[in-house]
């Protein structure tokens, strides 16, 4: 009978951004103003689709889960980016080591399903919209909502026990961010076929899996708008499309550096600075690419400027 892995690492230690002190206290505002403006942005975002009735639309709802997804999502990991800085370093437990890389796992896999789920949402919109009310129900969002959370779930929960089922022993120094997998892969010394079984799954029924249905619904949007006879028509249906173009762009670029290439030879410094962006910039800067690039929703806040000058 095969012996069962066992763990000799009881804490993780940190050490990411300790060996440039100088820079704790300037890194440390850097992410706090960014922390800041997430929180406010998405907040914001989520308030003001609440508030204006005509953004109670699918996609809106769809884009007020994505906000609340992305402030959980910094959540994990920005307080923890800050208290390294502030402390020079920081001690995790094993078991909240495992809690945190469940976390970080269940909303970033919510995060790729509401995309896939807004690409079909734009989809049936442009393709078929006389079908859209019909189509898009509130029973049918809320069955869509609730899958994602149910599937992300399933995942974080598969990734997490198999990732703290090998053996940790050696150093338990970790240069990185927070309890991800490639670094956790780096303290094993035991057999990791378990864990690069779950990259392949993971990889396989998450982000290629949001990816192809993303790029099947933009496929059939490109062939819609290519058959619209005027070019401002033609924008103007593709322009409702630019805002989550941008951030599947930016999300699943970030993720397929980290996650879908080939984990031998990879810079700790290059995974360092694409994680930073991914946990960190990328929920920032998600509310302001849909307000600024969306025109309604500049509208609906407008409007709301407008009576509180009144008030």
């Amino acid at each position: 009978m095969a012996e069962k892995n066992f763990s000799s690492v009881t804490e993780f230690l940190l050490i990411t951004f300790t060996d440039c002190p100088e820079w704790s206290l300037p890194l440390f505002l850097l992410f706090l103003f960014i922390y800041l403006i997430t929180l406010s942005g998405n907040l914001g975002m989520i308030i003001l689709i609440r508030m204006d009735h005509w953004l109670h639309t699918p996609m809106y709802f769809l884009l007020s889960q994505l906000s609340f997804m992305d402030i959980c999502y910094s959540s994990v990991t920005v307080p923890q980016m800050m208290a390294i800085l502030l402390e020079h370093g920081a001690v995790l437990s094993y078991t909240r080591c495992a809690a945190q890389f469940f976390l970080f796992t269940f909303f970033g896999s919510i995060d790729c399903y509401l995309l896939a789920i807004m690409a079909y949402d734009r989809y049936v919109a442009v393709c078929q919209p006389l079908l859209y009310v019909t189509i898009m129900t509130q029973k049918t969002l809320l069955s869509f909502v609730a899958g994602a959370y149910i599937a992300g779930l399933f995942s974080a929960l598969v990734r997490t026990v198999s990732a703290f089922t090998l053996s940790f022993c050696g150093t338990n120094e970790i240069d990185f961010i927070f309890c991800d997998l490639p670094p956790l892969l780096k303290l094993t010394c035991g057999d990791s076929y378990t864990q690069e079984v779950v990259i392949i799954v993971f990889t396989i029924f998450v982000i290629p899996a949001c990816m192809v249905v993303i790029l099947v619904s933009y496929l059939f949007i490109i062939m819609t708008i290519m058959r619209i006879s005027s070019a401002g028509g033609r924008a103007k249906t593709f322009s409702t499309c630019a805002s989550h173009l941008t951030t599947v762009s930016l999300f699943f670029g970030t993720l397929i550096f980290m996650y879908l290439r080939d984990n031998s030879g990879q810079s700790s410094q290059e995974d360092r600075v694409v994680s930073v962006f991914y946990t960190t910039v990328i929920p920032m800067l998600n509310p302001l690419i849909y307000s600024l690039r969306n025109r309604e929703v500049k509208e609906a806040l407008r409007k709301i400027l407008n009576k509180a000058k009144l008030s």
